[in-house]
């Protein structure tokens, strides 16, 4: 009977190391997913610590964004489906024209990458932020 109670104690024994293996496989998952997830966002200049540059002269193409998101190209009113043709008509005009995007801090994130988006699809590589008001 003692031998019985032995070999029942022995048997009783919890294997912990395939859970051990399973618990630091996800913990390595885990951290090599969270290490991709990186939030980011638009950082419009303020008003106070933007600076009027040369290329804001004559020579830049003008994009105002309002807070509702309209979108004005050289003080006109465009569609966002039009940009494009406007934005590779003006660079025909002066191929050295930067663009100068004028967002208001309440228009959409998602208006400004549009029109970004269609900068370069304009073939216009120099795009720079100025705050409304400058």
């Amino acid at each position: 009977m003692a031998r019985r109670r032995r070999a029942t104690e022995d048997d009783s024994e919890v294997n912990l190391t395939p859970m051990l293996d399973v618990v630091f496989i996800m913990l390595i998952f885990f951290i090599v997913t969270a290490s991709f997830v990186k939030e980011s966002a638009l950082d419009l200049p303020s008003s106070d610590d933007s600076q009027k540059t040369e290329s804001q002269s004559n020579d830049s193409i003008l994009i105002q964004v309002d807070a509702t998101s309209r979108i004005f190209l050289q003080q006109r009113q465009i569609d966002i489906r039009a940009l494009r043709a406007n934005l590779e008509r003006a660079k025909a005009e002066n191929p050295k024209a930067s663009l100068v995007i004028q967002a208001d801090p309440e228009a959409k994130n998602g208006r400004i990458v549009d029109i970004m988006d269609n900068a370069a699809l304009a073939e216009i590589k120099n795009v720079q932020f100025a705050a409304p008001g400058d």
